[in-house]
């Protein structure tokens, strides 16, 4: 009997160890596949290009300017049609983007030149004194997305144009979040391919360049059809070769551990100044043109051949786009790395650019007034595509309406840091993994103190647009349906109170008065949105 109870219980054990080692198997396995299914840190490279329109490469129906590298990586992911940049010139825009916050909170709201510093468009002066360089500072206290994703173990770089700040201040991009850092300091040098110097990291790096300032006329009784007046346009240290060999550089360095790139290319941004092997293949491809020459501060540089040159500057990024992702896949890194394309605001209308005869923000209108500079579509809407392989699905478009400012609660969600509590973004994950469970804008808000003053706000289908803030007797009251309406061309204010209503409960909400004067647009301190 003794023995018969002594093995019952040795049995009855034996299955409780069973059960148990069971059960922590059950949940061993649980665990390892919700590890499985949460999204591993990818590598982020984040390309800004500078001036390009939603048209002007051919995935978004550029017809004349070729863009196959870009289009195939776009093919591999998701085109966004309704993406935003945060603002419609340069520094704002990166601002925005890097910060997570909408021009009504933002510390940077327009171009700042910071000229209390003196003669800073003098570009032999800036050349021999650094203090001059460079833009208006941030806050000591702006925490950048690169703090962010530093701050939970990703490499941060930096290759372009910065604009965001000044030499010998903190707001650099090596004080503001980035480990690595090289090209041009300020949006002013940036005015030329082939300046005296770049930055790497905190230093100067001289090129082998004369010195041609920026927006030097065309030669006084030159022959605008014999090239060789065009020579001093043309020097030996291209900065776009120098900056992407240093992002070629960086990614080999850096492919052990996850990292983040924010390739702010200068391109297409004028001057007209690419590679020749580019220009003479659109100079065949285009034909004869009339030359364009420059004769002052915005007419940049001169040349022979402006539509093939400007068509030379895109494909020449275009054909980097390609190196890039052959090194990434040669890497072994490319499945686990997101990269976005984006642009900083529409075309330009100025330097020998043509938004007319490219058609550059198609379907919008590009020219000047609706472009570069405007709240519009055309100045604001901007060629956007995600890729990430064996996420986000291939050959896939989304509707969704977003902006630049999304991008940090976007990369929080993806990376798993925890963003500030004062960004006006939200994620769009689920949209990239074609989930269902989208949260949508009740509004996106754009604020801009240049060009007269200019305010929009877009609501669902519906866009409210102020123009000429800084001039009352010219101020506009304008509505549009952007489903109805893309280009913005019949204003159904009248019909619509209520939408100017909802407007202006939206900017008593979201409109913080700018901390630098410059930025001050004294009408929007007066609830002009519920005047009529």
């Amino acid at each position: 009997m003794k023995n018969s109870s002594y093995d019952f219980l040795m049995v009855k054990d034996y299955l409780l160890l069973v059960f148990i080692a069971l059960l922590l198997a059950s949940c061993g396995t649980e665990t390892k596949e919700k590890e499985a299914t949460k999204i591993t840190r990818p590598n982020i490279i984040y390309i800004l290009a500078d001036d390009l329109g939603y048209g002007e490469i051919g995935v978004f129906g550029q017809e004349k300017i070729e863009t196959p590298h870009i289009d195939a990586l776009a093919k591999e992911g998701m085109i966004f049609t309704q993406h935003y940049t945060s603002a419609p010139v340069c520094a704002p825009a990166r601002y925005m983007f890097l910060t997570g916050r909408h021009a009504g909170h933002s510390f940077i709201r327009g171009n700042h030149e910071w000229r209390e510093r003196g003669d800073v468009w003098n570009y032999m002066a800036m050349a021999q004194d650094s203090t001059l360089e460079g833009q208006h500072p941030m806050p000591l206290d702006t925490k950048t997305l690169a703090h962010y994703l530093k701050d939970i173990g990703y490499t941060t770089g930096m290759i372009g144009k910065w604009g965001l700040g000044a030499p010998h201040t903190k707001s650099i991009p090596n004080e503001m979040g980035f480990d690595f850092f090289y090209g041009y300091n300020g949006q002013r040098q940036a005015h030329t391919y082939y300046p005296l110097h770049l930055y790497k990291n905190r230093k100067r790096v001289h090129l082998a360049n004369d010195t041609i300032a920026p927006h030097t006329p065309f030669p006084e009784g030159a022959n605008p059809e014999d090239p060789a007046s065009y020579a001093d346009f043309t020097l030996t240290d291209y900065a776009p070769d120098l900056m992407f060999n240093e992002l070629t550089q960086f990614v080999a360095r850096n492919k052990a551990a996850p990292f983040f790139m924010y390739w702010a290319t200068p391109i297409p941004h004028v001057a007209l100044q690419a590679p020749q092997k580019w220009v003479d293949y659109y100079i065949d491809k285009f034909g004869p043109e009339v030359p364009y020459l420059s004769g002052g501060k915005n007419s940049y540089f001169s040349h022979k051949n402006p539509h093939a040159a400007y068509a030379a500057m895109v494909s020449y990024l275009d054909e980097n786009i390609g190196k890039l992702v052959a090194q990434l896949k040669k890497e072994d890194i490319y499945n686990n790395t997101l990269i976005v394309f984006t642009s900083d605001n529409g075309p330009s209308y100025a330097g020998g650019a043509d938004p007319s005869f490219f058609d550059s923000a198609r379907p919008f209108d590009g020219g000047y007034g609706r472009g570069k500079g405007f709240v519009y579509e055309g100045g604001i809407r901007v060629p956007t595509f995600f890729t990430w392989p064996n996420k986000i699905k291939a050959n896939t478009k989304s509707d969704h309406i977003s902006a630049h400012y999304d991008m940090m609660a976007t990369l929080a969600d993806i990376t798993g840091f925890k963003p500030g509590k004062e960004t006006d973004g939200i994620s769009f994950l689920p949209t990239l993994l074609s989930e269902e469970n989208q949260t949508e804008h009740d509004f996106l808000y754009w604020e801009f103190p240049e060009y007269d003053g200019q305010i929009a706000i877009r609501m669902g289908d519906f866009k409210v647009v102020r123009q000429h803030l800084k001039n009352p007797e010219k101020a506009t009251i304008e509505v549009y349906n952007l489903v109805n309406d893309p280009k913005e061309l019949k204003n159904i204010a009248e019909a619509h109170p209520e939408l100017l209503e909802k407007a202006a409960d939206i900017f008593k909400n979201e409109h913080t008065k700018a901390e630098a004067d410059r930025f001050v647009i004294p009408l929007l301190e007066t609830g002009l949105l519920s005047k009529k």
